[in-house]
C-alpha cells in the first residue's frame, strides 16, 4: 500500500466510522477523549502508515490522520520537509 495510491483507503478502519469521530473541535473538554477514540481506531488499522503519508504529503491541517493529531503532525511535517530537503 502506498500513499501515492488510494489503495490504503480500502483497507482503513475508518472507513465504516463515523467522520465525525477524526475532526473533534478544539484540543480540550470532551475533544481529548474524542482524540484518543479517533486514535484508537487508528491504532488498529493497517493502513495507518500510508494515511500519514498521505496526510503529510497533502499537508492536512485538520483532524486524525494516521493515529496523530493536528498538533503532532505539524512538528512531523517540519521533520519530514526538512529530510526531504536533505535528500534532494
Amino acid at each position: 500500500m502506498s500513499a501515492a495510491s488510494d489503495e490504503w483507503r480500502a483497507q482503513s478502519a475508518c472507513r465504516d466510522t463515523d467522520p465525525d469521530l477524526f475532526f473533534p473541535v478544539g484540543t480540550t473538554g470532551p475533544a481529548i477523549e474524542q482524540i484518543e477514540n479517533a486514535k484508537a481506531v487508528c491504532d488498529e488499522c493497517e493502513a495507518k502508515q500510508p494515511c500519514l503519508e498521505f496526510a503529510l504529503t497533502t499537508n492536512q491541517d485538520s483532524g486524525i490522520w494516521g493515529g496523530t493529531s493536528e498538533e503532532e503532525r505539524r512538528k512531523l511535517r517540519r521533520q519530514w520537509l526538512a529530510a526531504r530537503r536533505r535528500a534532494s
